[in-house]
């Protein structure tokens, strides 16, 4: 199942997903185009992925256009800024964030799973 990614591409998008995540967990994925590493994290988080839109919903952040937004990400859910990084917003919270290579999907849904 290919994930379906959302753009984040203003501030307000943040205030979309605190809101839908008290509806359906968000998962915010944080990339730099010009990094290997993330290309790679990227490609494992795609190809394991087998989440349906109904129990999460995948958000895109391009760090590289839009580093602001990043760093208001890092304010608003608390969480210190890497690239690339996850975060998993549940309830408007940052209930689990994981970056380099340390992103898997066996651990973003055991972190969903606790919801």
């Amino acid at each position: 199942m290919a994930i379906q990614w959302t753009a984040i591409t203003a501030a307000s998008d943040i205030e979309h997903i605190l809101s839908r995540s008290n509806e359906v967990p968000c998962l915010i994925f944080k990339h730099s185009t010009s990094c290997n590493i993330s290309a790679i994290a990227k490609y494992r988080l795609e190809d394991d992925w087998r989440a349906g839109k109904d129990e999460l919903e995948p958000y895109y952040l391009d760090l590289l256009r839009y580093r602001g937004i990043s760093n208001q990400l890092a304010e608003t859910f608390n969480v210190y800024h890497e690239s690339p990084q996850v975060l998993l917003i549940s309830g408007g919270e940052c209930i689990y964030d994981a970056s380099h290579l340390d992103i898997s999907v066996e651990e973003l849904t055991e972190a969903l799973n606790a919801v």
